[in-house]
């Protein structure tokens, strides 16, 4: 059993046990969190429609909050002696699903 859940901009395929990292929200590490189901799988059925999944719900736990990569940008044009140069670190949350529920 699995399900695919909608976090800010992007889907994270779950199961129970699964850590994912996701867009950084704005909840204390230790606390509960509710995701919002777009696919839900299970042995014997698929559900994907917004009817169906009104009885699903997905509950992870926050673990911590994290910083990806840092990505480096240089914007340069030539002649004119204009050069730019930037950085960027993503946060990130850590969510342990502890439990994915079709009603």
């Amino acid at each position: 059993m699995y399900a695919v859940v909608d976090v800010g901009s992007k889907q994270a395929k779950v199961f129970e046990g699964r850590t994912v990292l996701v867009e950084r929200l704005d909840v204390p590490a230790g606390d509960e969190v509710s995701l919002r189901p777009v696919l839900f799988v299970d042995d014997e059925r698929v559900l994907a429609r917004a009817d169906e999944l009104a009885g699903v719900s997905v509950v992870g736990e926050v673990v911590e909050e994290v910083k990806g990569t840092k990505v480096i940008g240089f914007r340069y044009k030539s002649k004119a002696n204009e050069r730019k140069h930037f950085g960027h670190r993503q946060k990130y949350t850590r969510v342990r699903i502890t439990s994915i529920v079709a009603g």
